[in-house]
C-alpha cells in the first residue's frame, strides 16, 4: 500500500476539513492553550495554584490541560494569560494563496 502525502496548508485544522473561518480561530485558541499549559509546567504550579493564578476554577485548569479545546474562548485564554501578567500581541498578514 502506497501512501499518499499531502502538503500542508500550514493549519493543521484546515488540513482535518474545518472550514477557514474556523480553522483560523481553532489554531488561534490551540496556541493560546499551549502557551498557557507551558507557563503553569514552567512555572511548576498544581493545578489549584494555576487556577488561582489565572482566576479560573481547578476544573476549568484540567480541561485546558487535557486539550478540550471547544471549551475556550479566545477571548478567556487571552484574559488568563493577562491576569498571569503576560502580554499577548497579534500579528495579520495577508494570506499568500489568496489570488
Amino acid at each position: 500500500m502506497v501512501a499518499k502525502i499531502q502538503r500542508s496548508s500550514g493549519n493543521v485544522f484546515e488540513d482535518l476539513g474545518f472550514d477557514a473561518e474556523e480553522a483560523a480561530h481553532l489554531r488561534i485558541r490551540a496556541t493560546l492553550m499551549m502557551r498557557v499549559h507551558k507557563l503553569i509546567k514552567d512555572r511548576g504550579l498544581t493545578q489549584t495554584q494555576a487556577a488561582q493564578l489565572f482566576g479560573v476554577t481547578q476544573p476549568r485548569i484540567s480541561d485546558l490541560v487535557r486539550g478540550k479545546i471547544e471549551l475556550f474562548s479566545i477571548d478567556g485564554l487571552v484574559d488568563m494569560l493577562a491576569r498571569a501578567k503576560c502580554r499577548v500581541s497579534l500579528v495579520v498578514r495577508e494570506d499568500r494563496r489568496v489570488a
